[in-house]
This record gives C-alpha cells, structure tokens and sequence, in this order.
C-alpha cells in the first residue's frame, strides 16, 4: 500500500474522533493535491481536487477548542506520515484574525505518554530563564472523548536557516535545563527548529526531552538527521561518528569522549526506536552494529 493511501485510511479514522457528528457536513480539501495528502483545510472554490465532507456537530474538537480557547475556531488538519511510531493528530487552530494554536492529540497510550511529557517540559521551561532558545507556550493541556489535548502558542518563524552558532549556543543552553545537567532536546532536526524574528531559536516539539545524557547529543541527532536525508542509515551512523570530534569539540569533549558520546547516541536512538516498537532505520544490525563495532570504546 503506498504512501497516499496510508495517509488516507490515517485521516479517515481521525475525521471519525475528531468530528464524531451528528450534524451537517462541511466541505473540507486536502492538500496539496489529493494524491498527495499533507493538510486537510476548510474549502476554498479553487482547491484542486473534489470535496472531503466531514460532520460539523457541536460535539467536535473545533467546537472543544472554541471553548477553551474562547473564541471560535477552525482547524487544518495535518495528514501524517504513514509510517511513525508517534504518529497523532495534528492541528492548526485558526481563529477569525489567523493561527491562535497547534494542537497535538494524544490518541493512543504512548501518543497521550508524549503528549504529557511535552506538557510538562513545556512547564518547566515556562520557569527557566533562556536568552537562546524560544519554547511555545502551554495555551491547555486537558483531554475530550477520552484523548489528550495539547494546545500551543504558534511561534513567529521567518525564512532562513539557522547557523551553526545559534544552533550550538541553543545546545548549550538546553543541556543546562534542569537539574541533572546535560538535558537534551531529544528530536533537535532541522524541522523542530528555526532563527526567530529577534536572532534567537526557535525550537518546537519536546516530546522527547530528556536528562543524564553526555554533552552534545542534540548535535550529533542534528547531523545524523540531516545526513539520513542523503545517505543510507548505515552510512549515516558511520559519518555521525567520523564526525563526532568536529561536532562535540565545542561542548569540551576530547576525542575519545566524542567518540564514545558518539556511540552512547546511537544506542540510545536504536533504545527508542526498539521502546516505540518501530524501527525506521531498519534493524540496528544493518545500520548500528556496523557502525559500532569497530570502535574501542562501546559505552
């Protein structure tokens, strides 16, 4: 079954929580293009493409979302992957002036398991003074029908990249949250992140933040991330850790400790992949042990 159709059986299950009707339908478009399914938006005369018709009944997470964040609201929806192990509902709440929220559903135990998570980084860094790193905020976090709900502020991203600088400063500044020093992002890709309108960065998805990890973790996931772009997973892991020292020498690690830091991310990425029951890279056979298995130091 290819892509469009995955994403399709996906977003006909998730129409059936989120807009569980009765009441009249309203017509909604999908996205670019119906065979390729990204967003599924409210109807506009030129959406290419026929009409995806879906209930508009007071019992809908527009309706939910209109009441709690008090004032009425449309969403987008974001057709998602076929394949992701945190794979949830996505939505981009839009009130009469434009974005108000992004909402994330938690709508299986290990999706609520994020959602939750997320929420309470989220709090954490409500309380931590940053000057690098700008989080969303918390709009609500509760739950309807039985799902998690996750409402955060949009943040302001503008075009272009963000240099190698910001990105190591933000690092920096993230592995000092907390109080077990050398905390990580724990998803820091180049889509989680954007330079902010004041020079800062901007960094979205938390759901994976965590602590007691060596420095510079967030680093070597940034490369591998943008090298998986390019390369087999196999080829990837073994240029992540040929690229350990030039990567993590600005955290204060000597060769050897980037090495080894080297090898500690790519086990604990394999760890969680195998936690999720997903595995995106393949058996870590093909791609870690490979990888791994000619290094002195396995930690």
């Amino acid at each position: 079954m290819n892509d469009a159709r995955v994403r399709l059986r996906y977003l006909d299950r998730t129409i059936g929580l989120l807009f569980p009707g009765p009441g009249e339908a309203r017509p909604y478009s999908l996205l670019p293009h119906p065979l390729l399914p990204r967003r599924l938006v409210p109807r506009a005369w030129w959406h290419p493409g026929g009409r995806v018709m879906v209930p508009a009944g007071r019992d809908s997470i527009e309706t939910h979302l209109s009441e709690v964040l008090d004032t009425p609201i449309r969403v987008i929806l974001h057709v998602r992957p076929a394949r992701r192990a945190n794979r949830k509902p996505i939505l981009e709440a839009r009130g009469p002036d434009g974005p108000i929220a992004f909402v994330k559903i938690g709508d299986t135990e290990r999706a609520r398991e994020l959602v939750a998570h997320e929420a309470r980084t989220l709090a954490l860094l409500a309380e931590t003074p940053l000057k690098t790193v700008v989080p969303p905020t918390v709009l609500h976090h509760g739950s309807w029908r039985g799902l998690s709900v996750l409402a955060l502020s949009p943040l302001p991203v503008r075009r272009g990249t963000a240099g190698e600088d910001l990105r190591t400063e933000a690092i920096r500044e993230i592995s000092g949250i907390g109080e077990q020093p050398f905390a990580w992002h724990g998803d820091f890709s180049p889509w989680n992140i954007a330079r902010g309108p004041d020079d800062r960065l901007l960094v979205w998805d938390w759901e994976r933040f965590g602590t007691g990890v060596p420095p510079g973790f967030d680093a070597l996931h940034h490369f591998l991330q943008r090298a998986l772009r390019r390369m087999d997973p196999a080829t990837a892991a073994r240029a992540c850790l040929a690229q350990a020292l030039p990567l993590l020498a600005p955290f204060g690690l000597s060769a050897g400790e980037a090495r080894s830091a080297a090898v500690h991310y790519l086990t604990a990425l394999a760890h969680r992949h195998a936690a999720d029951g997903h595995e995106p890279l393949g058996p870590p056979a093909t791609w870690l042990n490979p990888a791994v298995d000619a290094q002195e130091v396995l930690t």
